[in-house]
């Protein structure tokens, strides 16, 4: 059982760092200027909807890589299908990228 939550403790916080470094590329790892715009993560896992302390350490671990400012304005939501949400999220995504290098 200890090795399951040394595993489970460190998932989560290569999880949250994985975040950290996606909004840090989209630019949303700060507030500026005082707006405070709240940003939802959808994700889809079982160890993330029955495992509390996944959960747990993983918004902990925002809240230490962010600070608390930014981390309190981050909802991390469970999402059922998150596979097919995703594959549309990142062919969206893509297609941004697209538009801009074109122009």
């Amino acid at each position: 059982m200890r090795k399951f939550i040394v595993a489970a403790t460190r998932g989560a916080r290569l999880f949250a760092a994985g975040i950290v470094g996606t909004l840090k590329k989209l630019g949303r790892d700060t507030v500026k200027d005082g707006e405070k715009q709240k940003l939802v993560v959808a994700l889809d896992g079982g160890l993330f909807e029955h495992y509390t302390k996944f959960r747990t350490c993983m918004e902990n671990t925002l809240g230490e890589l962010l600070g608390e400012e930014v981390s309190e304005n981050i909802v991390v939501k469970h999402s059922n299908d998150g596979s097919g949400i995703e594959a549309v999220l990142l062919a969206a995504s893509h297609s941004q990228y697209i538009e801009l290098e074109e122009s």
